[in-house]
């Protein structure tokens, strides 16, 4: 008799277990997408097929510079981006988890090589996600340079899941804390969690994808936690030295690059093209200028680069390749390092010209300036500026 007891409490327990076992995988399966998303504004009156945050008067002008990218928008949404921080996430950009999500509604995004010529995308979202809750997928892991680059921006969110950590000149995460951005600016998922952040295993239907591919999020649950956290426009600290500087706003000490007032006259450089690795085909980057939108549409791995929010294509306003001094893989973990302060050169693309400039950094919190010949700043289309940080040898054809 007893022993029939066990035999039926050790039935169940493997019961039990397989049930478990099978619930567990469901819902690990099952998608959940945060928010919803949308494309850029929309010049013609039409109804969007996507769920807004704000109620915008059709009529109401585009007529308020994004102090990021110069885009013009509506009173409405300047209110609304006034009382927040502008983002930084990580977003990754292996084949695997492409495509993505949010990049075609950011306002900056720089693209590096992060490990073994696998490059990855740290995308500011601000102005152009005031309209809608946009998603943002994958996310990603922190970069030294990245780190170093967002720092010009006066503590912008930075968005990430944990980072390089290995000891020496690539400690992201070392940086992150040496910096204070622990206590000012840093949403890392690690210290967060669900749900603001999620694994969605069906993010792309019909294929199977890896954990390291799933982790999404959406900006307003980033802003959300950063209200709670009083991280939010009128509250960035600024450290200069020993020194802690409270700024009247986000944009207290933040110039921003200079932009057209009208378009320029339009050139025939229709065509840009360059290589991060060469060999890494995968990561070739292909720009194809679109008078009529005055814009380049951008293809990567020999694909037109599509956003997965809204099946919009990508395209920029600006085009920026700045060549810099690369070394590595320095470690095991073959994590990289570019030059991110001082000067070197730049080519600018706007408006069907390219533009044989400078750029400078004189810190790392200072902000990254481009310039011309005589020392004047370059004035930039209004639009998503796009930067590809590049070895300074690489060949860029046009």
């Amino acid at each position: 008799m007893q022993k029939k007891s066990i035999l039926i409490v050790v039935a169940l327990y493997i019961l039990s277990s397989i049930g478990s076992y099978v619930g567990f995988s469901f819902a690990s399966k099952t998608p959940i997408i945060p928010g919803t998303t949308i494309t850029q504004v929309q010049e013609e009156e039409q109804e969007s097929p996507l769920s807004l945050l704000l109620d915008i008067d059709p009529s109401e002008p585009l007529d308020q510079e994004c102090p990021l990218n110069g885009k013009l928008f509506t009173n409405t949404e300047r209110e609304a981006w006034e009382k927040r921080r502008p983002m930084a996430v990580m977003i990754e950009n292996t084949p695997d988890s492409r495509p993505q999500s949010g990049l075609a509604d950011s306002d900056i995004v720089f693209e590096a090589v992060a490990e073994g010529g696998v490059t990855r995308f740290m995308a500011f979202f601000y102005c152009g996600a005031q309209k809608a809750d946009l998603t943002l997928a994958p996310i990603r892991s922190a970069r030294t340079y990245y780190v170093n680059y967002a720092s010009g921006f006066n503590l912008p969110l930075y968005v990430h899941v944990g980072g390089a950590n290995v000891p020496g000149p690539t400690n992201a995460l070392g940086q992150i804390s040496d910096y204070g951005w622990n206590g000012q600016n840093d949403m890392n998922q690690f210290s967060i969690g669900y749900p603001t952040f999620i694994r969605d295993y069906n993010r792309i239907p019909g294929k199977e994808i890896a954990t390291e591919h799933t982790m999404v999020t959406s900006t307003e649950k980033i802003w959300e936690v950063a209200e709670e956290r009083e991280w939010t426009n009128m509250s960035p600290e600024r450290k200069y030295g020993r020194k802690v500087v409270e700024a009247e706003d986000w944009k207290d000490g933040y110039e921003g690059w200079t932009f057209e007032n009208t378009p320029g006259e339009k050139g025939e450089v229709n065509t840009i093209s360059y290589d991060f690795w060469s060999g890494y085909n995968d990561y070739s980057v292909v720009w194809e200028y679109d008078s009529e939108a005055n814009g380049y549409k951008r293809s990567q791995g020999g694909e037109e680069h599509y956003d997965m929010n809204t099946d919009a294509r990508v395209i920029a306003a600006n085009v920026v390749v700045l060549l810099t001094t690369e070394e590595g893989p320095i470690n095991e973990k073959k994590h990289m390092q570019y030059g991110t302060t001082g000067t070197g050169d730049v080519l600018i693309f706007k408006n069907g010209q390219a533009i044989e400039a400078e750029w400078y950094k004189k810190s790392r919190t200072g902000e990254l300036l481009f310039k011309d010949a005589k020392g004047n700043d370059i004035e930039l289309a209004r639009g998503l500026t796009w930067i590809s940080v590049v070895n300074e040898i690489t060949e860029v054809d046009y």
